[in-house]
């Protein structure tokens, strides 16, 4: 019995490690199939969701684009053009003096009314004669006498009864006689204050009753043809323009005109650091005046620039006037220009890329920097800043 007893035990423990590796067997598929079960779910959830990205993409990317401002563009390329400089200056006279008495005496005339017209050598002031008269006609009495002395010597020194020093004292005679009655006529015709050249009589400083001194002014007279305007070159300018260029030139009345440049300054100005510049223009009529704005166009050889709609010009944060244009990774980027010549079409102007797309509508509601949605010119569509 205890030997049976003992071989069913010992049977026992012999099938008992059968059973414990059913039991492992059964864990291990267990698992397998809860491994799998989490990848498919995982797969699962992870294409659900790649899908709704995908799909949510392009309604992103729409809403992206609606959120930037939209702007139209053009694209300008860069082309020759005559480089001009436009200058700003104003109309000055030729000469201006003040005519001045040459003797000492009490204006009694006025004969030349302010405004008016004069020609060379027309009396402006006319002075009292006083005694310059007198002074004239003894003078020539004078001279009747030398005159009359010299002929009767000659006679004598031809007969033998005078000598030729006797004679050559009295040529000497003659002659300064003569030089008397020249200085006493001058002296006459300095009562008369004339014109020293033909203008316009711009002010009468003395009136009849006044006394005038050597040197006090009658009056004061303008040369107006030629008519020169005044503008002034600055240190980048300077080397293009030369004496002689020719140049165009705008009243603020209105009239439109052609000249030369006469004269440039060798010294800069220590304020402006610019160089004054005169420019001739023929004014026969003198019917126009000194004074008034002008505006002073200057050629300078080619230079390469675009042409662009005068609209588009606008103002950085630092108040410089220029264009914004757009990079290629549709940018705001903003240029200085300079305009170099304006027509009907628009304004010729450097500073710009070679080829640029150039913001013609809505460059007033974007910055420097800002990203924007661009809209060629003629697409239909309207540029609106958000």
């Amino acid at each position: 019995m205890h030997l049976r007893a003992r071989g069913v035990i010992n049977t026992t423990q012999r099938k008992l490690p059968r059973a414990n590796g059913r039991i492992f067997a059964m864990k291990i598929n267990a698992s397998y199939v809860i491994s799998g079960l989490a990848v498919l779910l995982i797969g699962l959830w992870f294409l659900s969701h790649v899908g709704k990205e995908e799909a949510a993409a392009p309604e992103a990317q729409e809403s992206m684009e609606k959120a930037l401002p939209k702007v139209v563009y053009r694209v300008v390329s860069a082309q020759p053009h005559d480089n001009r400089y436009r200058l700003y200056g104003r109309t000055e006279a030729n000469r201006e003096v003040e005519v001045k008495a040459e003797t000492a005496g009490l204006v009694v005339s006025t004969p030349t009314r302010e405004g008016q017209r004069v020609t060379k050598g027309q009396v402006l002031c006319r002075q009292d004669i006083d005694a310059r008269q007198a002074n004239v006609d003894q003078a020539r009495a004078a001279l009747a006498s030398a005159e009359f002395d010299l002929r009767s010597t000659t006679i004598l020194v031809e007969k033998g009864y005078r000598s030729k020093i006797q004679l050559a004292n009295l040529q000497a005679q003659v002659d300064g006689a003569r030089a008397s009655v020249k200085s006493a006529e001058i002296e006459l015709d300095n009562v008369n204050m004339r014109a020293p050249f033909s203008g316009i009589f711009e002010r009468q400083i003395a009136e009849v009753g006044d006394f005038l001194a050597p040197g006090q002014p009658c009056g004061l007279l303008l040369e107006l043809n030629p008519l020169v305007v005044v503008a002034d070159l600055s240190e980048s300018q300077l080397a293009a323009i030369a004496k002689g260029s020719a140049a165009s030139v705008k009243l603020a009345t209105g009239e439109v005109m052609q000249g030369k440049v006469r004269f440039i300054e060798a010294r800069a100005n220590n304020m402006t650091r610019t160089f004054r510049t005169e420019i001739e223009v023929l004014n026969p009529n003198m019917d126009l005046r000194a004074g008034i704005t002008a505006t002073v166009g200057l050629t300078a050889g080619m230079i390469d620039a675009h042409l662009i709609p005068g609209r588009v010009m606008t103002l950085d944060a630092n108040g410089e006037v220029g264009v914004r244009y757009l990079t290629d990774d549709n940018r705001v980027r903003f240029a200085l220009t300079q305009t170099v010549a304006e027509n009907d079409e628009g304004l010729w102007v450097t500073g710009l890329p070679e080829t640029a797309r150039i913001i013609i509508q809505g460059q007033d509601f974007v910055s420097v920097g800002t990203e924007v949605q661009p809209v060629a010119e003629g697409a239909g569509q309207t540029a609106r800043a958000n």
